[in-house]
């Protein structure tokens, strides 16, 4: 039983694939005994993130800064809503309260926290798994300019196996359940 911690994109204008995934994602924590930790938001996959664990039985955490609450897009129906001072507090906040994390794709927010995981954990800062949930390739162009970083030594292969790419939603609760970080 985890506290997962999913990142997504948050945009209403999202295409249905995603909104999709991402529901499936959160109603599969349920049956497999574990909680979401959100961004706190209702709108786009991180709603239907949190929609979908709530169907599925999960417990759900959402963790919102004050200035996307007075925007009203805050998940009110959360399990538990933690409101932040801004948007630094809400990542330490999910980051604390998470065991492992999943990405699916995203844009500019979900980046910006995996590669926060993702760079706390190289610094050993935690070793919880970090999981890249990318089932249509969302994010080869990505993964692959970063593997060229690699080459460059601008980024150390070790880094690279720190994420575990999966492309199906059990494959990646199958990885949180391992602890897997490769």
């Amino acid at each position: 039983m985890a506290a997962i911690c999913v990142f997504c994109a948050s945009s209403n204008a999202i295409d249905r694939q995603w909104l999709d995934l991402a529901a499936q994602l959160g109603k599969a924590l349920g049956p497999r005994g574990h909680t979401l930790v959100s961004g706190g938001g209702r709108v786009g996959m991180m709603g239907a993130v949190a929609d979908g664990a709530r169907a599925g039985g999960a417990h759900t955490l959402g963790v919102i800064p004050q200035s996307l609450v007075d925007l009203e897009v805050a998940d009110t129906q959360a399990d538990e809503l933690i409101v932040t001072t801004d948007m630094g507090a809400r990542k330490n906040l999910m980051i604390d309260r998470s065991d492992a994390f999943i990405t699916l794709p995203g844009g500019l927010g979900t980046l910006d926290e995996l590669f926060e995981v993702w760079t706390t954990a190289t610094l050993d800062l935690h070793r919880k798994p970090i999981i890249l949930l990318d089932p249509a390739g969302f994010y080869e162009g990505m993964w692959g300019w970063l593997a060229g970083l690699a080459d460059t030594e601008f980024i150390r292969r070790p880094a690279l196996a720190q994420v575990t790419t999966v492309s199906s939603i059990e494959a990646a609760l199958d990885a949180v359940e391992r602890g897997t970080r490769h």
